[in-house]
């Protein structure tokens, strides 16, 4: 069982910041993948970013690449999604999750936070 808090959302204007925390309790949290997903008003949840239990391994959506990066804490029990360059289109709610694996389907997810909302203004 992992339990899942996200925190960093905001208001913040176009090109610039914001650091997403996920802070997560339970024993499987350091054995588990972990992703960051979004999802805007009218549009299906999509997955933003992953990373493997150990850190060593990342994706990324394509619209993030280069501008926004994942890691982790197993220490801390907290995952992180620095964002940078950001756009009017990366307004969304952001959602932490866990999963056995890494991979990019929001099915293969099975713990949740409850969100929290980014919007970047023009």
């Amino acid at each position: 069982q992992v339990h899942l808090v996200e925190s960093g959302g905001g208001l913040v204007q176009a090109g610039g910041s914001l650091r997403l925390s996920c802070a997560a309790s339970g024993r499987t949290f350091s054995s588990s993948a972990m992703g960051w997903f979004r999802q805007a008003p009218g549009k299906e949840r999509e997955l933003v970013a992953a990373i493997s239990w150990s850190g060593g391994d990342t994706i990324y959506a394509d619209s993030v690449k280069d501008r926004f990066t994942i890691s982790r804490d197993n220490a801390k029990r907290t995952v992180y999604l620095q964002m940078d360059s950001l756009k009017p289109e990366d307004t969304a709610v952001y959602y932490c999750a866990a999963s056995r694996f890494l991979d990019r389907s929001v099915n293969a997810y099975g713990y949740w936070g409850q969100g929290t909302q980014v919007t970047v203004s023009s």
